[in-house]
């Protein structure tokens, strides 16, 4: 492959297929570059360090959950509650799946979770800014009671937090889980009627 046939997104699909292969702590720039049939310093190139890499790749992973969530909240055919609903349920099976079909990936977000990584609380940002669109069209439809948008996703946010939080993933696949993560929503969208 030629220098100018490297793009940043080849180089993000490599890197996603060797963290696959050897996991976080065992893949390395040059895995990368060799998986591409450059040299490594073709990849730092476009990635100024292992790090940066890391966090592309990551970002890049997480926006598949923002783009398919953002459907829901820009939708018009359901009401703020039905979409709530579907929003958050959405939110848990993409957690859900990343986890199972996806672990060596989702190990990755795990370890840029325990750097305190920016990557991912701009994804945190993104998902609450999300919520709290729905809930602004459902007290603005009167069909939530009367709050305050953004403080109200962020308790949602926290509430559900159980379904979406990485350091829950072993209890996501109990035989209850889904049975108690009906309770929450039943829950929450009680408390948010009007």
């Amino acid at each position: 492959m030629t220098p100018e046939a490297l793009t940043p997104e080849r180089i993000l699909e490599a890197t996603e297929d060797v963290l696959r292969r050897y996991g976080p702590a065992k893949a390395t720039v040059v895995d990368v570059a060799r998986a591409l049939g450059v040299s490594h310093g073709s990849v730092y190139r476009h990635f100024r360090t292992k790090a940066a890499l890391r966090e592309a790749v990551t970002s890049r992973w997480l926006e598949r959950s923002v783009v398919e969530l953002a459907k829901i909240t820009n939708g018009h055919e359901h009401p703020a509650p039905v979409k709530l609903r579907s929003w958050l349920t959405t939110l848990f099976e993409a957690k859900r799946h990343k986890a199972g079909d996806d672990p060596e990936l989702f190990a990755t977000y795990g370890v840029l979770i325990e750097e305190n990584s920016g990557v991912v609380e701009e994804h945190i940002r993104e998902l609450v800014e999300q919520v709290r669109e729905i809930i602004e069209e459902g007290v603005l439809a009167r069909q939530f009671a009367p709050a305050e948008p953004g403080s109200a996703a962020q308790a949602v946010f926290d509430a559900t937090s159980r379904f979406h939080d990485p350091a829950y993933a072993p209890q996501w696949q109990k035989p209850s889980i889904d049975d108690e993560f009906a309770a929450v929503l039943d829950l929450l969208l009680r408390g948010l009627s009007a």
